[in-house]
């Protein structure tokens, strides 16, 4: 039997320890409401005595996110200064929510261990599936792929589809020498608007599904994500058939030449994925149980030479989970003070909804931004922010449901329009470089995403949020 490290079980460990302290703190809060005709503090009750400068750790942690990875990159590929940073920041909320706002933490620990539960998941059993082989690049192909991507998203999770399909792709166009613009593309559409239609495509929209927004109503984005898909899918297909138009005839003839099937191996872990989505609908905290057992089955149940042939490792969910552990705390003052003042903050457009929400989350995360924004949303209308479904009154909501989804598609949209925007992101570029692909800088790759993605996000707006 394949055990992990020490450290792969780290996630676990803060997973559990979640899972008891939200359920500890959750009963204790409701037992003192029973007892004494109070069930702890409500958001405005918090709001009325938590002072602004609780918000710095949370804005502190999403900029040393952000930014340490570009001015302390070696520093900052220790997990244990990444936790130090995480822990370090949110311990002072934690203690502060224990003392006024116990209920509000309770449901944040609750929220991070289904979440963290769900990518966890959805990582692992990905990590057994295995595509390879090398058929012709041609453009048709290669937009294929990344049509193929969009869909798979919504299954198995952006960051899934993406180390799912990015060798292959690769391994598809190694023969040829103008594909620069082939992971830029990718980036886009698999690793970012292609998983908007459930809440396993991106993490943003599986936090509104814990926060109350129902399981289906995400597939009204539809007409928003054909919209985009198919205009990048336009653009990539015309800017493919003139790149491989410059290819020189010897790379032309290799590529013909090296033809191997595509084949995939560990299907069983399809089965595995089935069962996740199966668990999504189970209520906490057996989802995260449920969940726990799924990855654990399929990890130790896949053959070892499919996770090295995936290059898998444990590394990039450990990550996430330190990371968030302080992203939910930390977040808890943001989001009550957001609920309680929000009309005073003139913010009141769908369409400025969808511009902030996705200039923010194109440079911090998108999860974070997506609750700070439905947040604000409901402050601005007037919703009260109290109950285990505070969301289901955006959706109820006329104008509510409309900027909704403007928060929605922002989050997940324009996730691509930088690096840090959304996990997969860095994790492609890492692996073409892998590969000896030369891929654009930081700003370079700016460059790229806000010529392209720009105009396109423009006619979005004119027609969905205007």
């Amino acid at each position: 039997m394949r055990l992990p490290s020490g450290r792969s079980w780290f996630p676990i460990l803060l997973m559990v320890v979640g899972l008891i302290l939200g359920q500890a703190l959750l009963s204790g809060d409701i037992c003192l409401g029973a007892e004494t005709g109070d069930a702890g503090h409500d958001g405005h009750d918090l709001a009325s005595h938590m002072g602004v400068y609780w918000v710095v750790p949370f804005v502190l942690l999403l900029l040393s996110i952000a930014v340490l990875p570009l001015v302390a990159h070696h520093w900052w590929e220790s997990l244990r200064n990444r936790a130090i940073v995480s822990f370090g920041l949110s311990l002072p909320v934690a203690i502060y929510l224990m003392m006024y706002g116990r209920h509000d933490l309770a449901h944040s620990m609750l929220e991070y261990v289904a979440f963290i539960a769900l990518l966890g998941s959805l990582f692992v059993v990905s990590g057994g599936i295995v595509v390879s082989g090398d058929i012709r690049a041609t453009p048709a192909v290669n937009t294929a792929f990344l049509a193929v991507g969009a869909v798979l998203a919504n299954f198995v999770g952006t960051t899934g589809a993406s180390m799912l399909l990015i060798r292959p792709l690769l391994s598809t166009n190694s023969e040829r020498k103008n594909i620069k613009h082939i992971p830029l593309f990718f980036i886009f559409i698999v690793s970012n608007i292609g998983g908007s239609l459930t809440p396993l495509g991106d993490p943003p929209l599986f936090l509104g599904y814990l926060r109350g927004v129902p399981f289906t109503w995400t597939l009204g984005l539809l007409p928003e994500w054909a919209l985009m898909v198919g205009m990048l899918l336009i653009v990539f297909f015309l800017w493919d058939r003139v790149a491989v138009k410059r290819e020189s005839a010897a790379a032309i003839r290799e590529d013909k030449a090296h033809i191997n099937p595509l084949a995939l191996r560990g299907k069983r872990n399809f089965i595995w994925v089935g069962a996740i989505i199966a668990a999504v609908f189970l209520p906490m905290p057996w989802r995260a149980v449920a969940m726990f057992g799924i990855a654990a089955a399929s990890y130790f149940s896949t053959p070892r030479n499919l996770h090295l042939a995936n290059r898998f490792t444990f590394f990039p969910i450990n990550e996430v989970a330190i990371l968030f552990a302080g992203i939910f705390v930390t977040v808890v003052p943001a989001l009550v003070l957001l609920e309680a003042n929000g009309q005073a903050l003139g913010v009141t457009e769908p369409w400025q909804y969808f511009w902030l929400t996705g200039i923010l989350s194109s440079f911090l995360d998108n999860a974070p931004t997506y609750l700070t924004f439905t947040s604000l949303g409901m402050g601005m209308l007037g919703l009260e922010g109290g109950g285990t479904a505070p969301l289901m009154q955006l959706v109820q909501h006329p104008e509510g449901n409309l900027i909704l989804k403007a928060i929605s598609a922002g989050a997940v949209f324009m996730g691509a329009n930088t690096y840090i925007g959304n996990a997969p992101n860095f994790m492609v570029k890492a692996i073409c470089e892998e590969r000896g692909l030369s891929m654009p800088s930081f700003f370079g790759y700016m460059l790229w995403s806000f010529g392209i993605l720009g105009p396109l996000l423009l006619v979005i707006t004119w027609i969905f949020f205007l």
